[in-house]
């Protein structure tokens, strides 16, 4: 099936996405973001929210894009997406392990989306 692999990561996007909204302690804790008891601050959930509900939607928009520049569009938001928050991620977490380790994982996902396109 062409695009089985874009369409994959796509629906691990989604799902994933749609967890960190429902629970973002999910993506709070390894960034290091959580209080000493293990919570997630107001402020934190909030932003995790948003950052799930914009990742579900081009995952949602990468299982759907027809193949063609819709898709091309769809992987390319995602990648500059998962870039972007290497960056901010990279520069502003308050843990310098847990900068590294949300970096590389970002980076990664950033660079297994774009080539997706190549293996199909």
């Amino acid at each position: 099936m062409p695009y089985a692999l874009t369409r994959l990561l796509g629906a691990a996007t989604a799902a994933y996405s749609g967890t960190i909204v429902v629970a973002p302690k999910v993506l709070a804790k390894p960034c290091g973001l959580t209080t000493p008891l293990g919570d997630t601050p107001r402020p934190v959930r909030t932003l995790i929210g948003a950052i799930g509900a914009r990742d579900a939607a081009i995952g949602v928009a990468m299982m759907l894009a027809p193949p063609g520049p819709a898709l091309r569009t769809a992987v390319s938001a995602r990648v500059a997406s998962d870039a972007s928050d290497a960056l901010v991620f990279g520069l502003t977490l308050p843990d310098p392990k847990a900068r590294k380790k949300v970096v590389a994982f970002a980076l990664f996902w950033a660079a297994l989306c774009a080539v997706s396109l190549r293996w199909n």
